[in-house]
């Protein structure tokens, strides 16, 4: 067969992932606080973008009617957070309300959405010494590695120190250089500190690798942790939760005999069998009762008041309230969305005093990167108000009647009602929030799967499932606990078709005990 040559022409379709298009869909599933972040580094880089400080608050030279522009607000800004407008009364003399202000008809089409898209996601030192030589290398090693000994530079002063938390590291090393004046056993201490977890145990402890590690043996690394764990807070150091439990008894002189036993069978005190722990402990049910009691006030996780991190308050991407002349009105939150401004009168004066090529196209690159970010910004707060009213309309019923009305939805019929791909609105889903009349909800939370109705009925919703088994179990008495089977039997008389197996998946998920624990519990609180 001859080989030869040929020019052919073909025409193909293919999609092409510019940077820009790769941004907007980022831009998309960023919180609210990363979006903040995000949009200060483009500020950064790009002097042609600048923040909207509000009327009054100095606009600067920012003019002109830039891409993206969101139609309020100075000319070339993006206010998105801008009051809502007047609705315009229907042909059938009602106020229209939010929610059917954003259908696909009236938000336009999702070709008009550049953020649609089909895309998918194509310790160790190298020595050990025992400090005996005199050396203080060991000990300056300790230092950098977080030990506490002394000021870092010479503007340091004692008031500066006495306003942050002390966390547990610097509380833990003040009591080995205290308590451990070997500078060998204060490295093996901090090793230790090194591997505790945030319950302040170290579970994963394996003795002779640490030694062999550290070049010493396994009887002096024993020591030191023998030592640490009559450090503060009680149970420190422990490796299970019997020894945690066990460092605080002897603290308290309360660990005898009859508490060992207790503490080698915790399977029975979770379990609530008293008879049997009354039979392995040895004692009566009156002294079981007060190692239990005693048990109760011991602390399982001493780390946990160190160390504590704030609890970050969710800020909600999407107001809803009632609309008083029914239905729902929806807003984005203003404190969420930044205000971006084009800089267009300083993009004037200086690309007119360009003096070569290059900075002609670095400012051309810059300002259509800018009004990219403001179109992308613009873009993204509609794509979420539709899917937010969209979300709000399937589950009406649940901003009226409650979690038992919640009905079973999947991405895929958000994305078939507004027009959009199930990708674009997983990506608005992630890390939103709404404010609603009955709390506050990530978006995700309204979408459960669904369970067949008996006979024929309709589906409900998983968490509508779970709601109504844990109502149950809360209402029943100690003489009438609810097994499984009995609770399925009840759900199916209410048009739930469901397994037994689901029910105790569904329970086990809530932490709730199984019929016998609970009739247990219920009976010794009598």
């Amino acid at each position: 067969m001859a080989l030869s040559q040929r020019l052919d022409l073909r025409q193909t379709q293919s999609l092409v992932m510019t940077p820009q298009l790769q941004q907007a869909i980022k831009l998309l599933q960023l919180s609210n606080i990363e979006l903040s972040d995000f949009v200060d580094r483009e500020i950064e880089q790009n002097p042609l973008l600048e923040r909207d400080g509000g009327p009054g608050e100095g606009g600067g030279e920012a003019g002109g009617d830039g891409a993206g522009d969101g139609g309020g607000g100075e000319p070339g800004a993006v206010d998105l957070a801008a009051p809502e407008e007047r609705q315009p009364p229907m042909t059938d003399g009602r106020t229209r309300d939010t929610v059917e202000m954003t259908s696909s008809e009236t938000m336009g089409s999702a070709s008009d959405a550049p953020l649609d898209t089909d895309f998918e996601n194509v310790y160790s030192d190298d020595r050990f010494s025992d400090g005996t030589d005199g050396s203080s290398d060991v000990y300056g090693s300790w230092q950098e590695r977080g030990g506490r000994g002394g000021f870092e530079d010479d503007e340091s002063n004692l008031e500066a120190t006495l306003t942050g938390q002390k966390s547990l590291r610097d509380h833990l090393t003040e009591q080995l250089k205290i308590d451990l004046p070997d500078l060998g056993d204060q490295l093996i201490g901090l090793a230790l500190i090194d591997m505790l977890d945030e319950a302040g145990w170290i579970t994963g402890l394996e003795v002779e690798s640490l030694a062999g590690q550290l070049g010493c043996a396994p009887e002096r690394v024993e020591r030191v942790l023998a030592a640490c764990q009559r450090f503060d807070p009680p149970g420190i150091f422990a490796r299970s939760l019997k020894e945690c439990l066990a460092i605080q008894l002897r603290e308290k002189n309360r660990f005898d005999p009859a508490m060992a036993a207790l503490l080698d069978h915790l399977e029975l005190l979770a379990a609530r069998n008293l008879p049997a722990l009354i039979k392995v402990c040895g004692v009566d049910a009156e002294d079981v009762a007060d190692m239990v009691a005693e048990i109760r006030k011991l602390n399982p996780k001493p780390a946990l008041s160190f160390d504590h991190t704030p609890a970050q308050l969710v800020t909600p991407d999407i107001l809803m309230r009632a609309n008083p002349g029914g239905g729902w009105l929806i807003d984005l939150n203003p404190d969420t969305l930044p205000r971006v401004l084009v800089n267009h009168r300083y993009f004037a004066r200086i690309s007119g005093t360009a003096r070569n090529k290059a900075d002609k196209e670095y400012i051309t690159e810059r300002f259509q990167s800018a009004n990219w970010l403001v179109k992308s910004l613009h873009q993204r707060a509609t794509t979420i108000l539709k899917v937010a009213s969209e979300i709000i309309r399937q589950q009406d019923a649940f901003f009226i009647h409650g979690v038992s009305h919640l009905k079973p939805l999947i991405l895929r019929d958000i994305a078939e009602a507004i027009g959009m791909h199930e990708s674009t609105v997983s990506r608005v889903t992630t890390n939103k929030f709404m404010a609603t009349p009955r709390g506050v909800f990530e978006l995700k939370y309204f979408f459960t799967s669904a369970i067949q109705g008996a006979d024929g009925q309709a589906a409900h919703s998983a968490e509508a499932v779970r709601y109504r088994i844990k109502a149950m179990i809360d209402a029943e008495k100690p003489d009438d606990v609810l097994s499984d089977d009995k609770i399925v039997e009840i759900l199916r008389g209410e048009g739930i078709d469901i397994a037994r197996r689901t029910v105790a998946k569904y329970r086990e998920a809530m932490r709730i005990p199984s019929s016998v624990q609970r009739r247990r519990a219920k009976m010794s609180r009598m």
